[in-house]
C-alpha cells in the first residue's frame, strides 16, 4: 500500500509539472501572436482594404435585378451555341470589345420588322436595311459594331409574327416600301413593344424558296400545285418542337446566359439611363415667353 500511494504521488507531481509546461508555453506563443499582430504593415492593411472595396462594388452590381428580356434585346452577347464554336476567352473579349463600341455609339432597342435608318461616315446619307427604291427591292447588310457606322435610328419600333422577314423578297413590293423622310415615331416610356400583325401576300409561284414547308405566320394564304403541297407534307417534321435535346442544343442555357448578363448589364444598364436622359433633351422644348 505504501508503495502504491508513493508511486500515485510521484504521477500527480508529474502530470502538475508538465501542466505548468505547457501553459508557460502557450503564454509566449500568445505574447508572440499580439506582438506579430501590432506590427501588420501598412501594405496588408491597404491590400485589405481594396479587397473590401472591390467587394462592396460586385455586392452593388449584383444587385441590379436583370431582367427576363435581355436574351431578347441583347442577343449578341449570347455566344453561338455550337460547341465547335465555343471559346470561352475570345467570347469574353468579343463582349468587352462591344462595351467599349457602346460606350462610343448609341445602339437602341430594334426587333425583326422595326424600321431602322443607318448613317456610315463614308457618305451622308441615311439607308434603310430594307426599302424599295425606284421599283427595285434594296437589302443592305450592316454589321451592328461596324466602326464605320456613325448613327442608328429607330423610325418605328415594333416586331412581327415571325423571327424572320426572309419571304418579303417574294412578297409585294407594297410591304417593304417606306419614304425616305420618313419621321421617328416615339413610343411613351415604358410602353410594351406592340406587334405588328399584319400579313402580307405572296407573288404567283414559283418563289426564291419553299416557304411552304415553313410554318410562316405572317403570309396570307397562297396556292400550291399538289406536287409542291405533297413535297411539303413529306418533309415536315411535326415531333421536332417536342425535341427537348434539339432544343437545348440550339440554345444557350439559362445558368450560362444569367452569367453573361451579370458580367455586362450593369454597364448596359448605366448607358440605357445616359441615353433616355440625353432622349428627354432632346423632345423638351422651352417655354417662350408671350409679349
Amino acid at each position: 500500500m505504501a508503495l502504491v500511494s508513493f508511486l500515485a504521488k510521484r504521477f500527480c507531481r508529474d502530470i502538475k509539472s508538465s501542466l505548468s509546461f505547457f501553459q508557460a508555453l502557450g503564454n509566449g506563443e500568445c505574447r508572440s501572436l499580439s506582438s506579430s499582430s501590432s506590427s501588420i504593415t501598412p501594405k496588408l492593411q491597404s491590400s485589405l482594404a481594396d479587397e473590401s472595396k472591390e467587394e462592396k462594388q460586385s455586392e452593388i452590381q449584383t444587385s441590379v435585378a436583370i431582367p427576363l428580356e435581355c436574351r431578347f434585346i441583347y442577343p449578341e452577347f449570347l455566344p453561338d451555341p455550337k460547341m465547335e464554336f465555343r471559346n470561352n476567352v475570345r467570347e469574353k473579349l468579343e463582349r468587352m470589345d462591344m462595351m467599349n463600341r457602346r460606350a462610343q455609339i448609341d445602339i437602341p432597342e430594334f426587333y425583326v420588322g422595326s424600321i431602322m435608318a443607318v448613317t456610315l461616315s463614308k457618305s451622308t446619307c441615311t439607308r434603310k436595311i430594307k426599302n424599295v427604291i425606284d421599283h427595285q427591292g434594296v437589302e443592305v447588310f450592316y454589321e451592328m459594331y461596324n466602326p464605320l457606322i456613325q448613327k442608328i435610328d429607330v423610325l418605328r419600333l415594333e416586331k412581327r409574327l415571325d423571327n424572320e422577314l426572309l419571304y418579303l423578297r417574294d412578297a409585294l413590293p407594297e410591304y417593304s416600301t417606306f419614304p425616305l423622310d420618313m419621321e421617328p415615331e416615339f413610343l411613351p416610356e415604358g410602353a410594351p413593344v406592340p406587334v405588328n400583325t399584319i400579313k402580307v401576300k405572296l407573288k404567283p409561284f414559283p418563289w426564291l424558296e419553299k416557304w411552304e414547308r415553313k410554318e410562316l405566320k405572317g403570309v396570307q394564304e397562297y396556292k400550291l400545285p399538289e406536287w409542291n403541297i405533297k413535297g411539303a407534307a413529306k418533309a415536315a417534321k411535326p415531333w421536332e418542337k417536342y425535341d427537348l435535346m434539339l432544343e437545348y442544343r440550339a440554345s444557350i442555357p439559362e445558368e450560362e446566359q444569367n452569367e453573361i448578363f451579370t458580367e455586362v448589364y450593369s454597364q448596359l444598364h448605366q448607358l440605357e439611363m445616359t441615353r433616355r436622359k440625353l432622349k428627354r433633351k432632346r423632345t423638351f422644348v422651352k417655354p417662350k415667353k408671350e409679349g
